[in-house]
């Protein structure tokens, strides 16, 4: 419990550092969308209209929960591992940055190729379930900090001898606790993100 103290109240500075680079990479992913050429911007706007077609038509994207959840495991599970070891630490911070490129891009893309339809599109099919993701994904990757730091602080700095136990077993719980989450939330980008969808695709076709 100690050590989930110390991942919730006490690495208010670490949430901060991390929470800003997201930020900073869904900036850099929505100036990405300026630097496509003209060939890869029609290739979008194709794929988006066939997709649009198909949502009206009453067909679902395809992907199914296993997919989705599998997705969002694969987020947990990887910074899992990466706090695991001290060399691990660039990592999460590089996973942490690609995951608001990922979405900078997808929404500036959006809001940029359909103005005022593009950002009611956003807010249905990228905001409801992103809005859960992206803090499971900083309290995993906060985790993940503070656990890599605890080891480099009793491996190296203080006695090679003391027991991690107690840390690790609270970081397991921690990450598997946030993994239930993402279940929950793949629940919902399955069933209820796809209808939502559905009531705006209508404006595109």
């Amino acid at each position: 419990m100690l050590f989930l103290k110390h991942t919730f109240r006490d690495q208010t500075p670490l949430y901060v550092f991390v929470a800003v680079l997201f930020l900073v990479g869904v900036i850099f992913g929505a100036l990405m969308v300026g630097a496509l050429t003209l060939d890869q911007q029609q290739d979008l706007a194709g794929y988006l209209d066939n997709f649009f077609v198909k949502m009206n038509q009453g067909n679902s994207s395809g992907s199914t929960y296993m997919d989705i959840a599998m997705l969002h495991l694969k987020w947990v599970g990887l910074i899992w591992v990466l706090g695991l070891s001290v060399i691990g630490l660039p990592g999460i911070l590089i996973l942490d940055f690609l995951k608001g490129v990922l979405i900078g891009f997808t929404v500036g893309y959006m809001v940029g190729q359909y103005s005022w339809k593009g950002l009611l599109l956003a807010m249905v099919s990228v905001a409801p379930h992103n809005l859960l993701v992206i803090p499971v994904i900083l309290i995993c990757s906060v985790a993940a900090i503070t656990f890599s730091l605890h080891m480099i602080k009793s491996r190296f700095f203080m006695n090679r001898n003391g027991s991690v136990k107690r840390p690790l077993t609270s970081y397991i719980g921690l990450t598997v606790a946030m993994a239930g989450l993402m279940l929950a939330i793949s629940s919902f980008e399955t069933w209820i993100t796809p209808l939502l969808m559905q009531w705006v695709a209508p404006l595109f076709v």
